[in-house]
């Protein structure tokens, strides 16, 4: 594919470079995600600060709030079949709600009062919208949350399973939440990418493809499937390595290439990308020292009678 064969360039043209003493070289990562994947094939510059660097990156409403919503259908499938019901899904959710009030990544938002109820009512939208899309006393889960990981070479791929369950034929199919916007036609594939990984892990693990591969978008009610095939199993294998082959060779030569595109808009490294005139070196201690001041407490105002 075009992407297959964009990685395989980019492995040729880092292989040129010469590694001086001048480049910093950095550890070589030993395992991959479809996260960190689809991180490095967008912006190799971006996965040098987050996963090769791990600087922290300040949290965000629409990502706060999918990590809540997702454990509230957690909470909701650890229920008996028949107490799956809307109301205890609001329990779920108020639960997730004040399970998460004092985490890092909703303290940092600062909500004010008006901000935070419209964040909750946000949260109650898209658990609504999930009732419609399926019944959840039908689903017959087999795993929740659920961490996998599998062996390709000397390289560990590994992943998180929202939900894995078994149709009416006892095949496995595995459910992928979603809380923003579902993708246009001509990107439905590029989304799936994540869950043909996760199919990948199954058959690694299971020995088993999984009959049906699902994304549930809660904000718009739609719900995008396909079938995987040993082949497109297998083109995992083949893709990962590539990718993996570009990480190695970065991490030798220090050599990450900014890749501008529409996603810089909601890059959290902006300020530090050589694409934007910024110096990567000063990211280490500026995008810390920023996260350490985000989470501080904040100073109260007091208003005089």
């Amino acid at each position: 594919t075009r992407t297959l064969c964009a990685l395989i360039g980019m492995v040729a043209i880092m292989t040129e470079i010469a590694a001086d003493a001048d480049i910093p070289v950095y550890t070589v990562p030993m395992t991959l995600s479809p996260s960190r994947v689809s991180s490095f094939t967008s912006c190799p510059m971006q996965f040098r600060f987050s996963s090769i660097q791990k600087l922290p990156e300040p949290p965000g409403v629409a990502t706060t709030k999918g990590t809540i919503v997702h454990r509230a259908l957690e909470l909701l499938f650890v229920r008996p079949t028949t107490d799956r019901t809307p109301a205890s899904l609001a329990v779920d959710l108020a639960a997730a709600l004040a399970e998460y009030s004092t985490h890092p990544d909703y303290i940092g938002l600062h909500l004010d009062a008006a901000a935070a109820a419209s964040f909750r009512s946000e949260c109650e939208t898209l658990i609504e919208k999930y009732f419609a899309m399926e019944d959840p006393t039908a689903v017959r889960e087999i795993g929740l949350e659920l961490w996998m990981t599998a062996d390709v070479d000397n390289l560990q791929l590994r992943g998180i399973i929202d939900r894995l369950e078994l149709d009416d034929h006892g095949g496995l199919v595995v459910t992928d939440y979603k809380t923003g916007r579902a993708p246009s036609g001509r990107f439905e594939q590029k989304s799936l990418a994540g869950v043909h990984f996760y199919a990948f892990l199954c058959a690694q693990v299971f020995g088993v493809v999984p009959s049906k591969i699902r994304l549930m978008y809660l904000k718009s009610g739609e719900t995008i499937e396909t079938v995987p095939s040993p082949q497109s199993v297998k083109f995992i294998t083949t893709r990962t390595k590539a990718v993996w082959s570009a990480v190695e060779r970065a991490c030798t030569t220090g050599d990450f290439r900014p890749n501008q595109s529409n996603l810089c808009n909601w890059c959290s490294f902006q300020q530090w990308c050589p694409a934007f005139g910024g110096n990567p070196d000063l990211a280490e201690v500026e995008a810390r020292a920023t996260y350490d001041a985000l989470l501080a407490p904040q100073p109260v105002s007091v208003t005089s009678p």
